[in-house]
């Protein structure tokens, strides 16, 4: 594959502009190299970016030195992955948006009611780009994921977002048919068999005046056979009065496929429901103040100087600076003026000038007037996709491995089952010793009897031991309700679990809570090693502050991943 040139339009195709002459080359390379890891789902060796970014080795290894500092790829040997820290820049914009935080809720439950896949999706240009997920679990479902990209004529909502393109945008849409016949540009939807010819623009044309008519759009199988859907603009206002001169905010879709629906089922049967829903969307919008701001991040540039001098030449300052930019924006903070950007960054004004000038030439950010500045949908594009598909043991695993280096016993990550009498090993890495604890990922065990159990029992939404589920596993095992309930109470105030011997005898295990964005318990961290290795003290004294400082890495991640996206536990 030949290398991409720095300056080639962003992933719609469109022509290339000339590059600034103030803006910041290292932001420019850094967000190719997030551009590419995107791309690739995630992941890449050092030589696939080489190639892929046309960029010398040394910068790559100081790109990627760079945004590992900053936690948002991790270099694995000759890979560097994507971290779930990286969606912070995603859910500021996300934050900023207001949409998903104020009409997710709707959508879930049209998705729940219709047992359909629902979506929202915001115009990007002459794509859409999706910003909330309601996907049905089938074994043909749905593989869209949160800030993806797809081409608008290929969809359903993208009519109604061309009802109101200019003739400046329908000439950039025309321009990049020319440029990108076959959608290589769109990673998230199968290219093109074959090159459109005119009558496809016109169709498209006639399809976005249907739309701009009827108040809704239908795509019938455009992005693949069998994939059929409807949609509905959600406008910004929510008076019924106010509708015609209202803008489209987003879009709200019901996807099926036509082994349950047809594109006229769908129509007929579906769309007055999806009508209803939006119509309570639009009210919400209407009728929510917007957020007081809340704080933005301090002095990032102090800790940016401090990792150059620690780091040296590897680390490249400009790059760091320009990434914490996309942080200034967030909740109630949607728009901010230079000064702003600024003051809230600890930057001085002439680097945060020159990052906004590289982010409005990458698209990434947009003058709402001559002052003040906002995000655009296209920093989704900077992870947001594979992340969001993430999982609690996907964040976990490369924390237990370290975690596993550091006290060179196993550890592990376990949740609790539905029934609450079992726990079930979700993720683990297993120490290089000729005795170590054998258990793999999957293996239950009983719930009252580990030190993983106990911190998930020890929960206040934990459903309390089965009746005569306590049976005796060792001469050490608690079996007496009362006697577990203040065992239970006792892991609540300390924050850990130190079982011994209670599973098998010469085990002894401690394990700590990890907990979600409201506090609550969702799946508990341990090690487990032979009773002869460390003493009750030495299990308190040396261990537990690793693994307390292991499962607070793990919560940051999760927060972060989970602020606009569902993350399963398993």
């Amino acid at each position: 594959m030949p290398a991409k040139p720095m300056n080639d339009a962003l992933e719609t195709g469109g022509p290339a502009e000339a590059t600034p002459a103030e803006a910041v080359t290292p932001l420019i390379r850094g967000i190719a190299v997030l551009r590419e890891l995107t791309e690739a789902d995630g992941t890449l060796s050092l030589s696939a970016l080489e190639r892929a970014t046309g960029l010398a080795r040394s910068t790559v290894d100081r790109i990627t030195a760079t945004l590992s500092r900053m936690g948002y790829v991790r270099v694995d040997g000759r890979d560097v992955h994507l971290t779930p820290r990286l969606m912070e820049l995603g859910n500021a914009y996300l934050s900023a948006l207001r949409l998903p935080a104020l009409l997710s809720a709707r959508a879930d439950a049209l998705a729940d009611e219709l047992d359909e896949s629902v979506s929202l999706a915001v115009a990007d240009r002459d794509g859409i780009r999706f910003i909330h997920q309601a996907t049905r679990r089938r074994a043909m479902s749905l593989s869209f994921r949160i800030g993806d990209l797809l081409p608008a004529e290929r969809t359903a909502p993208g009519p109604l977002f061309a009802s109101e393109w200019t003739d400046t945008d329908w000439q950039r849409w025309r321009d990049r048919r020319a440029s990108d016949p076959r959608d290589f540009s769109f990673p998230a939807v199968p290219p093109r068999m074959y090159r459109p010819d005119e009558r496809e623009n016109e169709d498209f044309v006639r399809r976005t005046e249907e739309a701009a008519a009827n108040g809704w759009a239908l795509d019938d199988q455009l992005i693949e056979p069998g994939l059929v859907a409807v949609s509905v603009p959600v406008l910004q206002a929510g008076d019924e009065k106010d509708r015609a001169g209202s803008r489209v905010a987003c879009v709200a879709s019901v996807v099926s496929h036509t082994s349950r629906h047809t594109a006229h089922n769908l129509r007929t049967t579906l769309l007055p429901k999806l009508r209803s829903a939006v119509t309570e969307m639009e009210r919400d919008l209407h009728n929510t103040p917007p957020p007081e701001p809340g704080a933005p991040p301090a002095d990032l540039a102090l800790w940016t100087g401090a990792s150059k001098q620690e780091l040296g030449r590897e680390f490249i300052e400009s790059l760091a600076r320009g990434l914490t930019v996309l942080t200034a924006f967030g909740a109630g903070r949607p728009e901010l003026t230079l000064t702003e950007v600024a003051k809230a960054t600890g930057l001085a004004r002439a680097t945060a000038r020159r990052a906004l000038i590289t982010y409005e030439h990458l698209d990434l950010v947009t003058r709402t007037d001559d002052r003040t500045f906002a995000l655009t949908p296209r920093v989704l594009s900077l992870g947001f996709p594979p992340l969001s598909r993430t999982t609690l043991p996907e964040i976990a695993q490369p924390h237990l491995s370290d975690l596993t280096s550091r006290i060179h016993e196993s550890t592990s990550v376990a949740v609790l089952s539905d029934s609450g009498n079992e726990i079930q090993y979700t993720a683990r890495v297993a120490t290089g010793r000729v005795m170590s604890v054998n258990i793999t990922v999957g293996t239950r065990l009983p719930a009252y009897a580990t030190a993983l159990g106990r911190v998930l029992l020890s929960d206040a939404s934990a459903p309390p031991p089965r009746p005569g589920a306590l049976h005796p596993l060792t001469p050490h095992t608690i079996t007496d309700p009362q006697t577990l309930e203040k065992a239970l109470a006792s892991v609540r105030s300390q924050g850990y679990a130190l079982v011994n011997e209670e599973l098998e005898e010469g085990l002894r295990s401690l394990a700590v809570p990890i907990r979600d964005r409201s506090g609550q318990v969702v799946a508990a961290l341990n090690t487990a090693m032979h009773a002869s290795r460390h003493t009750l003290r030495e299990c308190v004294t040396d261990l537990l502050p690793a693994l307390l400082l292991t499962a607070t890495r793990i919560e940051t991640d999760l927060h972060t991943a989970a602020r606009f996206t569902h993350v399963p536990l398993t």
